[in-house]
């Protein structure tokens, strides 16, 4: 009797051991595609996500004591597949937030967060109107918007032929991925159109890419004055392949920040030396927060992916949206409890509240990779601001200052767009006193 008494306070022991670490644990759902024609560019923006959160565990044992846990689902890009990721994962103990990584994948599951009361970081993709943060609680699309890298471009090709007022006349092409992604930045460039006067030519390209001979032949046709390029994965290599084809001048292309990593250019090469994209972010491996990955996970033999990839742009890229979430969880913290696992919902305060100085950058090792962020109830973008690089043949490099969006005229198109996305899901805009609880 004395046994069997003392097996089962040993096994009530253990159990509430098991629950108890279980419930120290915040958990971070990872969608990513790792198969298909993006895996090139969605394998390094997986790989830097999840050697993040190995470092801050091996570094600093989580967060003020909380360790990291995550699980990734494949979507393979496909928007049915995220969904059925984000309902497998939503309910696991601990959930944190979703970074879909596809904007297809964003539009499905912004009905659906509200409900789940899970917030969606969507880092230089998504939606442009959820900046708007009393119109989109749930929705934040930290760093920039379509609208903002269409709206960067235009302001470069202005600054480049001696002011905006210079562009009167000139054509404009958009060669972009025919999904939502590629669709979203056409109303910001037709509003730039009207105002300055240029002709733009809007060119679809069926995804995922590998076919583009009837667009380049209407480049050739059309004889743009500058080709942008939205494009993503396969598709942007394809293009520039297109491009020196048809002879079309590579320094005359720009591409959004989607479409200017490593994997886009590696193959081509010098064939696509002098092209230009949007660089929303710094890249090497001379931060701190790159060397520190490579001390406590990489040269310890528990690196996601290979060690020459780290530091790469769009592992960069993981892993500032890794951090982001990170910071998003100490935000809660301090004002729910440190050493306690967040809610999905006080997860979602935190990334209302981040105030990333430079000073703060800084202490987190991401001096040069990140322009200070500040969100609120009203903005949930926190940042604007982006930079050109350029492709030289064999590397990436800046050729350009950090431009900030002109927000005297997204703004009212923010505002509009989200006033009819509240008034077609029959709405309400948020209180003060929501955006204070």
């Amino acid at each position: 009797m004395k046994f069997r008494s003392a097996l089962l306070a040993t096994l009530m022991g253990v159990a509430a051991a098991g629950a108890f670490a279980q419930a120290k644990e915040q958990f971070f759902p990872l969608l990513s595609y790792r198969t298909g024609p993006y895996a090139p560019n969605g394998t390094p923006w997986a790989n830097g996500k999840q050697d993040y959160i190995k470092m801050i565990n091996a570094r600093d044992g989580g967060i003020n004591g909380v360790k990291l846990t995550f699980e990734e689902c494949e979507t393979g890009y496909a928007t049915d597949r995220g969904v059925e990721c984000y309902e497998r994962l939503k309910s696991r103990p601990g959930v944190t937030l979703f970074d879909p990584q596809s904007t297809g994948i964003t539009f499905a599951l912004t009905d659906k967060a509200p409900a789940d009361k899970i917030p969606l970081i969507t880092l230089g993709y998504g939606l442009s109107v959820s900046q708007d943060g009393n119109a989109f609680k749930w929705n934040f699309p930290l760093m920039g918007s379509y609208w903002t890298g269409a709206d960067i471009i235009i302001q470069h090709l202005g600054k480049k032929e001696g002011g905006l007022a210079k562009l009167k006349g000139k054509k404009i092409a958009l060669v972009y991925h025919d999904s939502p992604f590629g669709k979203e930045p056409i109303p910001l460039l037709q509003e730039r159109a009207r105002m300055h006067g240029f002709e733009l030519s809007l060119i679809p390209v069926t995804a995922p890419g590998v076919e583009q001979k009837s667009a380049w032949l209407q480049v050739r046709q059309q004889r743009p004055d500058y080709v942008m390029l939205w494009g993503w994965g396969v598709m942007n290599s394809t293009a520039l392949k297109e491009a020196q084809a048809t002879g079309y001048p590579r320094d005359k292309m720009y591409g959004v920040w989607w479409s200017g990593a490593e994997p886009d250019v590696r193959d081509v090469g010098e064939g696509a030396k002098g092209y230009n994209a949007l660089a929303l972010n710094g890249y090497g491996t001379q931060s701190k927060v790159i060397q520190d990955i490579l001390k406590h996970v990489h040269d310890k033999g528990q690196g996601t992916g290979p060690k020459d990839e780290v530091g790469s742009v769009l592992y960069t890229r993981g892993v500032i949206i890794q951090m982001l979430g990170v910071e998003a969880v100490r935000r809660a913290q301090e004002r729910f409890g440190k050493g306690k696992v967040m809610t999905a919902e006080q997860v979602r305060w935190g990334l209302e509240n981040l105030a990333l100085d430079q000073k703060r950058l800084d202490q987190l090792g991401f001096a040069g990779l990140m322009r200070p962020l500040s969100t609120s109830c009203a903005d949930h973008m926190g940042s604007t601001w982006a930079r050109i690089h350029t492709w030289d043949g064999k590397k990436w490099g800046f050729s350009g200052d950090w431009y900030q969006a002109d927000e005297q005229i997204i703004k009212p198109m923010i505002k509009t767009g989200a006033e009819k996305y509240m008034t077609d899901k029959k709405l309400d805009r948020r209180t003060t006193a929501d955006c204070q609880s």
